[in-house]
């Protein structure tokens, strides 16, 4: 692109998402916290994957920048605790920049076996203790704060004791009542805890609420005096998870959770691709290489054996697949003047190539002779009118996009042979 037309990008779309902006309150050292291993895994329909998939999905952490993964519950079972270990052995094999952390209830049969990977890799292992806040889950397990209380401080002592990092996880923070929240965050900051995250566990919060609530926990922080980082934890089960963690993130939380492709328990957790798609689009991670990120996608539905919806945004195989004739004419267009920028944003709110993926187009019974003739040759197969026509037929008669197979059987059928010439 020439430096002409580079100075017009800004005037080619205009940007609606950028009036009235209170501006980039969204401070540069924000962090990502993968979950995909641990509440990922809590999804019904998922399988637990190799050890060999583990690591390759670490490994594209590391390469997203991916600050911290959740990689298991180690005190859960044996196998639980070997793959633990394992992950936290290849981190320090190949000298990955990514920190691991491991879950568990406040209990030290679920933290000693953190204690144990820590002093086994040679490597700090965070804490990420959870216990129940909410009063229907009080009423339902017959517990009375008092217990919750001691069961904290409890955690973040045997953690502290041993020397590693403890985030103190209050499950359904969301519903919790503020007067008992705040009694667990002054305990557990007073016992040392490190950080604090605060759980949509079911998926109950809406960006107004994700507000409320992250500035009520800062305000306890301050009160405190202390230097506690806040986690957000969300669930997707209004459909909010994406807005949540972003809303989260403006609002003071530093650190926000997802897990590939959103899998968790019910309909899933904040997607953690999308989180960093849209940050990358708002201009916040200008130096976080994404390119990574369809393969990270790839490989954890691969592990999980999870089927990805064909208009999931980025991954779904339709997110940049076009057959409609002036979306694929206007593409095209564009591509013909030799400006990549301009065709992958044409009809297209994520450009593609930025994320490794192009866009695509297709012949189907909303498509025009200029879907065809493109078709043909990106295949290197010369677009006669008579074969344009052919092919554009074949399409109007059918219910489906034409497959591969389906326009090639047209190419390579008889075409008419042209009328003989008048006797002179």
């Amino acid at each position: 692109m020439s430096a002409d037309h580079a100075a017009t990008q800004a005037e080619l779309i205009y940007d609606w998402n950028e009036i009235a902006r209170k501006g980039r309150i969204i401070p540069p050292s924000i962090q990502f916290f993968d979950e995909t291993l641990r509440d990922g895994l809590q999804n019904p329909s998922v399988s637990d994957p190799k050890i060999e998939d583990k690591l390759e999905l670490l490994h594209l952490m590391d390469k997203l920048g991916i600050h911290e993964a959740d990689i298991g519950l180690p005190g859960s079972s044996p196998r639980a605790f070997d793959d633990c270990l394992r992950l936290c052995q290849e981190v320090v094999s190949s000298k990955l920049k990514i920190r691991v952390a491991a879950a568990g209830r406040t209990m030290a049969s679920d933290i000693l076996p953190m204690v144990e990977l820590s002093q086994r890799a040679g490597i700090p292992v965070e804490v990420y203790a959870f216990v129940g806040s909410s009063p229907i889950r009080a009423y339902a397990e017959a517990w009375e704060l008092d217990k919750i209380k001691r069961l904290s401080a409890e955690a973040v002592d045997l953690a502290v004791k041993h020397g590693l990092p403890i985030c103190y996880v209050t499950e359904d923070t969301t519903r919790s009542r503020p007067e008992v929240l705040s009694e667990l965050f002054r305990l557990v900051i007073q016992h040392g805890a490190s950080r604090v995250a605060l759980c949509d566990t079911v998926g109950h919060a809406t960006p107004d609420g994700v507000a409320n609530l992250v500035s009520f926990t800062r305000a306890i922080i301050a009160g405190q005096g202390a230097e506690v980082g806040i986690d957000w934890h969300g669930h997707n089960d209004r459909g909010l998870g994406l807005v949540n963690a972003i809303w989260a993130l403006e609002h003071g939380a530093d650190r926000v959770h997802g897990t590939a492709l959103g899998i968790g328990e019910r309909v899933g957790n904040a997607a953690m691709e999308l989180i960093l798609l849209n940050l990358k689009l708002l201009g916040l991670l200008e130096h976080q290489d994404l390119s990574h990120l369809l393969q990270y996608c790839q490989v954890a539905a691969r592990a999980v054996g999870w089927s990805v919806p064909i208009n999931y945004p980025l991954v779904g195989r339709d997110a940049f697949r076009t057959a409609t004739g002036v979306h694929a004419a206007a593409i095209i267009k564009a591509q013909a003047k030799g400006d990549a920028w301009l065709a992958d944003r044409i009809y297209s709110g994520v450009p593609a190539g930025m994320f490794g993926r192009e866009q695509e187009i297709c012949i189907g019974f909303m498509s025009g002779a200029s879907n065809v003739t493109y078709w043909l040759k990106q295949r290197g197969i010369t677009p006669s009118d008579a074969l344009v026509k052919a092919i554009l037929q074949r399409a109007k008669e059918v219910d489906h996009i034409l497959t591969e197979e389906e326009v090639l059987a047209v190419v390579n059928a008889p075409q008419p042979s042209a009328a003989p010439a008048p006797p002179a």
